[in-house]
Order: structure tokens, then C-alpha cells, then sequence
């Protein structure tokens, strides 16, 4: 799965055009390397998110195309 894709289904961003952006402003790592909206991540990967007010990190432990709202957290485990 793509991680514009992966980040709105796991509702970590509300959109993904939103990250989509979020990608191309240089502020989505791949297991420690930069990576554009059309990266395929899988499990396992480690994700670091960088906001402006701090920065998430997650390993993805499920790859799903649709999930429920409260099924969303199953997705990924924060590390940080």
C-alpha cells in the first residue's frame, strides 16, 4: 500500500491529500529515509511523521484497504 494511502486509512492524517503534501514536504521517513506519496510501505516499516509542534514514530503491524473508525489503532503501534 502506498503511504499517502496508509496514513489516511490509519487515520493518522485526515486526508490524503494531506499527505500527499506531508510527503512532499520532506516530513514522512521510511524506516530513516525520505519518501515520496508513492512509496509501498509493509509491516514492519518504521514511519516517522514530523509536525510542525513535534514528531510521531509508528511500526506499521497491519495493511488493510478499509477499516472501521475504531479498528484504526490496530494498524500501527506508537514507538515514540
Amino acid at each position: 500500500m502506498r503511504i499517502d494511502k496508509f496514513l489516511k486509512v490509519s487515520r493518522i492524517l485526515k486526508r490524503r491529500t494531506v499527505a500527499k503534501e506531508a510527503c512532499l514536504g520532506d516530513k514522512i521517513l521510511v524506516n530513516g529515509k525520505e519518501v515520496k506519496p508513492a512509496h509501498r510501505v509493509k509491516v514492519g516499516d518504521i514511519v516517522e511523521l514530523h509536525y510542525t509542534t513535534g514528531q510521531v514514530k509508528f511500526r506499521i503491524l497491519q495493511i488493510k484497504e478499509f477499516v472501521k473508525k475504531d479498528e484504526a489503532q490496530t494498524l500501527f503501534e506508537v514507538i515514540e
